[in-house]
């Protein structure tokens, strides 16, 4: 199990921006996608980014535009930089990391959007 450590996150009103961030191991970090879940309450988690160890991203369709993935090598960590917030992007959001067949993810941390 690779223990991946979040923070970053909060309470924001619409139209506000929060950054989270995600660290990991050294050599997990520069071999792994490191992707970006979220869970609404009440709904299944979903996948909202993820960032290749070469810094290529891809993003699912309701936060293109709006949230940016990043990572930065010499700190072992990677970003989920959240603009444009509204209620619908609230609940907890955790990053994950697939590494020797395994996946593991961090504890979480909660995002609530204020109307």
């Amino acid at each position: 199990q690779v223990q991946l450590v979040e923070s970053g996150g909060g309470l924001v009103q619409a139209g506000g921006s929060l950054r989270l961030s995600c660290e990991a191991p050294g050599t997990v970090f520069m071999l792994a996608n490191m992707e970006w879940y979220r869970q609404a309450p009440g709904k299944q988690r979903e996948l909202v980014g993820s960032v290749a160890p070469g810094g290529l991203t891809n993003y699912e369709g309701s936060v293109k535009g709006r949230f940016t993935i990043s990572r930065d090598n010499a700190k072992k960590t990677a970003y989920l930089q959240m603009n444009s917030l509204n209620p619908e992007d609230t609940g907890v959001y955790y990053c994950k990391v697939r590494f020797a067949g395994r996946d593991s993810w961090g504890q979480g941390t909660q995002v609530t959007v204020s109307s």
